[in-house]
């Protein structure tokens, strides 16, 4: 009998917070670097970034030696495959999850949704209904802090609260964090934010251009990939291996209570 994989969605109603790219650099980091199976079910329509990033990836492998080589060397290393990409929509998001499960051999440990910026399309609150765990970034910014914790307090009150669904907790996480801003604005947020019954998590991802380092031409090191894990030298300092960290922590430890 397989066994049941966790149900993992980023998801917040504001775009541009980064809830794509922190789906894409988790699933990364969970297959790549701690060796889950992953895989990830893309339902952000119509963007559906992170299928069009494995495409654009997986011409760069094909076309490009130093890609070519990387993927290569990667394969023989780790032993195992690219995590697996499926699009679907958002109300189906779930039944294609379980389809892939049961249709495949693979015995998948996570599967990451990546939701559409919204709660307005059909069957997106039922779908996250159905997942285990729900992370929703969120910045200092007035506009995104107030639309992100409508979101939560609306998941709160219709899911979590009166236990309508599978999950078993969400977590804000402060994305896009100027190093300059004070930290007591973000305690002062913090407080506001407890007051309300939600919960953010410690680490905190800066705001930095390495984020955006993707596979290029002039081979640079790589951030943002569905193929590869986050190169070791921009890693250092990005604060992603700590939250990724915390989150598996908490996830391990829910198992257990």
């Amino acid at each position: 009998m397989k066994k049941n994989p966790l149900f993992v969605a980023f998801s917040t109603q504001k775009g541009g917070i980064g809830k794509t790219t922190l789906t894409v650099l988790f699933s990364s980091y969970l297959h790549y670097v701690k060796g889950y199976n992953v895989a990830v079910i893309d339902s952000d329509f119509p963007q559906h970034s992170v299928v069009k990033m494995r495409a654009r990836e997986i011409d760069q492998v094909m076309n490009d030696p130093y890609y070519n080589k990387m993927a290569e060397e990667q394969f023989t290393r780790l032993d195992k495959p690219a995590f697996a990409i499926v699009e679907a929509k958002a109300e189906e998001a779930i039944a294609v999850a379980e389809e892939l499960i049961n249709r495949t051999s693979d015995e998948f440990d996570f599967i990451l949704f990546d939701l559409p910026g919204t709660l307005n399309g059909e069957g997106i609150v039922n779908t996250l209904a159905s997942v285990d765990y729900i992370f929703a970034p969120i910045s200092a910014d007035r506009m995104v802090l107030e639309s992100t914790l409508q979101f939560a307090i609306l998941i709160n009150d219709i899911i979590i609260k009166p236990k309508a669904g599978n999950v078993k907790g969400m977590y804000l996480i402060w994305n896009l964090v100027d190093g300059r801003e004070k930290t007591k604005l973000y305690l002062a947020y913090e407080n506001a934010i407890k007051d309300l019954e939600l919960h953010v998590l410690n680490n905190v991802l800066p705001d930095s251009k390495r984020f955006r380092h993707e596979m290029e031409e002039e081979h640079k090191p790589v951030f943002r990939s569905t193929l590869f894990p986050i190169d070791k030298r921009l890693l250092s300092g990005s604060n992603f291996d700590l939250l990724s960290e915390e989150i598996i922590q908490l996830i391990n430890q829910n198992k257990h209570e």
